[in-house]
């Protein structure tokens, strides 16, 4: 077999009984989470357009788009995937050489499900074979230092995991897998220099493709079963040659993904905790602050530090500030917290974040660099007005898989997102739903994420 079809026999023969009791809990947990980043993102400018884009032809369709309407299947895992992506406070997992969010497969996931009137334990396993295919295509295949995005790897779990709730068998899952990776090679620079919308949309509408995809092969339409090994395939000009014994995977990759404490590029986590615990342990005020000098791993350094990916002392947009770590530690000093109210603009645009975020020094350090992704060490050190100089290291923050979030954490991250945009009630009886996803089905799930607030209608936009 090629190996696009080992992985397809994996993904079919793929089951919730496979699951550990830790994984299947872990996995509710970031289904929890990746709706009260969704549903904390109804209303953003993109989103709306998105929604508005998705409505301009067909009025309704067989799967629902969470705030109400409804869709075809791969427009609702465009808006459903915009709105769980949108704030950038979803799950991450964490390769040495590659950083992803595999919680970006769910909206396709969820779609196809939806649309295969899908049983929750079904929803699970697929959702887990897309978690397990991106992680370990992360571990394995890298491609940032190529020049391609993280959704590259995107492209090849989505139409796992939609396969797997379509229930589609091997032959046909292999197609589908074959179609999307084949289309679907994104380049890196959607996060590179000065950051535009799509940074927060290109994961969205890579899964949204690849359900497209796998509809298309549901028909029977044919892709190319050397899409990983055969001549100028994804081992030639993307990642290399690597291998993955698809026939010994299991689902747990999941028990391996992270949450984040804090609405900011998962990479900058640890120095914002850190920056605030030095904040309240040596009691500095803001006004007080010099500089601040931060010592990280490479990867921080290079994303969101100045590094490879560009200077990010350039703050002007919400794109720009949740990937710059000078605004990220910045912010959390003067207020206390990054949450999304700190991408307001003009929060954004504001005098004093303005000025100390060019105060803030950000250094690469080889320690920290061996030491990632075991760990994510940051040091603050900063120096006071008065000639006093404080600092303090630490190695993660509440969320990584070292100190990780439990239920409750979860539970209660999701009511401050999403209260806003909900009754108690509806969200109450989310959370069931989630907690209990075994015994319903995923259109039970739909049926209440229908009912959150709607946006306010988008002014029209061109077709």
């Amino acid at each position: 077999m090629s190996v696009v079809e080992q992985l397809a026999t994996f993904v079919a023969r793929s089951s919730n009984e496979d699951l550990s009791g830790n994984a299947r809990l872990q996995l509710k947990i970031r289904i929890l989470d990746t709706l009260g980043c969704a549903i904390g993102a109804i209303g953003a400018e993109p989103v709306r357009k998105v929604r508005g884009y998705a409505k301009a032809w067909v009025a309704d369709g067989p799967c629902t788009f969470i705030g109400g309407e409804s869709g075809a299947p791969d427009r609702a895992a465009l808006v459903n995937g915009a709105l769980a992506r949108y704030l950038d406070f979803n799950d991450s997992y964490l390769a040495p050489g590659e950083t992803c969010h595999p919680s970006d497969n769910f909206a396709a996931v969820l779609a196809a499900a939806e649309l295969a009137n899908a049983d929750g334990p079904t929803l699970l396993a697929a959702l887990a074979v897309a978690y397990q295919v991106q992680c370990r295509l992360s571990d394995v295949a890298p491609a940032r230092n190529r020049g391609f995005d993280h959704t590259t790897h995107l492209a090849y779990s989505a139409a796992a995991g939609a396969a797997r709730a379509l229930g589609m068998d091997a032959e046909r899952a292999a197609h589908a897998i074959a179609i999307s990776g084949t289309a679907l090679n994104a380049l890196r620079v959607t996060r590179t220099g000065a950051l535009s919308n799509w940074k927060g949309l290109a994961a969205p509408f890579a899964g949204s493709a690849a359900l497209e995809a796998t509809l298309l092969a549901r028909r029977g339409i044919t892709g190319p079963l050397g899409v990983f090994e055969g001549n100028k395939g994804f081992f030639d000009t993307v990642a290399g040659p690597f291998s993955i014994d698809w026939e010994r995977e299991d689902l747990e990759r999941i028990t391996a993904t992270i949450l984040k404490k804090f609405d900011a590029e998962i990479h900058s986590q640890t120095a914002i905790q850190a920056a605030l615990d030095l904040k309240q342990r040596a009691g500095f005020t803001p006004q007080e602050i010099a500089t601040v000098q931060l010592d990280v791993f490479d990867v921080a350094y290079h994303i969101i530090g100045g590094g490879d990916e560009g200077d990010k002392t350039l703050v002007m947009t919400k794109e720009d500030a949740d990937h710059s770590l000078p605004y990220l530690v910045s912010v959390a000093l003067l207020d206390g917290t990054v949450m999304p109210e700190q991408y307001d603009a003009d929060r954004i645009q504001r005098e004093d974040v303005q000025d100390l975020l060019c105060r803030v020094f950000v250094h690469p350090n080889r320690n920290y660099s061996r030491r990632f992704p075991e760990e994510m060490v940051s040091r603050v050190g900063v120096m006071l007005r008065d000639g006093r100089h404080v600092e303090l290291e630490r190695r993660d923050y509440p969320g990584f898989n070292t100190n990780p979030m439990s239920w409750s954490d979860a539970h209660d991250k999701f009511l401050n997102l999403a209260s806003a945009h909900a009754s108690p009630a509806d969200l109450a009886e989310l959370a069931a739903a989630v907690q209990s996803l075994e015994h319903i089905r995923a259109r039970d799930l739909t049926r209440i994420l229908a009912r959150v607030h709607g946006p306010a209608q988008p002014s029209t936009i061109a077709a």
